[in-house]
């Protein structure tokens, strides 16, 4: 694990971590989170349990109890994904949040990479940097879903995103508490950044297996309520207009 001793040259960065029912996952991700984006920044760690059956929030208590930098935030009962990832992002002490998933998924080092494309001191054209999952793990039946679901909505809401699901995304605090809250806003993030006038920055990254768990969603309810959730956000991009910004930006943030 790095030495969160010297911090002085370290760039602030803080990280959400969305759990449910990932106990065996978990400490293996915050110890390779740590490991690899430690040293290159100076991390502010939420971890938000988000109503786990199982012994989630226990681990990362145990595991925060000897690393400062890591906190635990619980719900009492499952909101969902993005309501976990605002209650991190509420939570959080820096101007960047970096979001990464609990289950293993996703490479730390990538997250680095993603980070490198923002100035952490300022907020400036750049809104969001998202990440798009080459080489998918998931099963076939799964990828079909996925391709198909991917493909309508960019048709639909013009986002130029190829994979608006992957965990891995790096984004303003304060755009991100700027954005309309819904459930799934997290799938929604690049259309609704870009209608706030900022850039988005699609980057390719690594899907690795799961270290333990399984998907929180069939393939017929995602479809289901991905439907709804589209024609939501279809009307909401229409019926938004965005005026001046609820915070200070400056820069080119590249």
């Amino acid at each position: 694990m790095t030495d969160a001793g010297d911090i002085s040259s370290r760039p602030p960065l803080s990280v959400v971590i969305p759990v449910c029912d990932e106990a065996d996952s978990i400490p293996e991700v915050l110890r390779e989170l740590l490991d690899k984006a430690g040293g290159a920044y100076d991390l502010d760690v939420v971890v938000v349990d988000d109503g786990s059956r199982d012994r989630s929030a226990d681990v990362v208590e145990a595991f925060a109890a000897g690393e400062p930098r890591i906190r635990l935030i619980r719900h009492k009962r499952r909101c969902g994904k993005s309501s976990a990832l605002r209650t991190g992002v509420v939570a959080a002490r820096n101007r960047w949040v970096g979001m990464i998933d609990g289950d293993g998924e996703n490479d730390p080092d990538d997250l680095v990479a993603m980070a490198r494309r923002i100035d952490p001191a300022r907020i400036g054209a750049v809104g969001l940097v998202a990440g798009n999952r080459r080489r998918r793990t998931a099963g076939p039946w799964r990828l079909i879903a996925s391709r198909i679901a991917n493909g309508i909505r960019r048709r639909a809401l013009q986002d130029d995103c190829p994979d608006t699901a992957c965990g891995l995304k790096v984004i303003p605090r304060e755009l991100f508490l700027a954005l309309p809250y819904f459930d799934s806003l997290h799938r929604y993030m690049p259309a609704l950044v870009r209608k706030y006038g900022f850039e988005v920055v699609n980057m390719a990254v690594d899907d690795r297996p799961r270290i333990s768990g399984q998907s929180k969603y069939t393939n017929l309810r995602r479809a289901l309520v991905g439907i709804v959730d589209l024609l939501g956000v279809y009307w909401l991009l229409r019926r938004t207009s965005v005026g001046a910004l609820p915070f200070e930006r400056g820069g080119d943030g590249k």
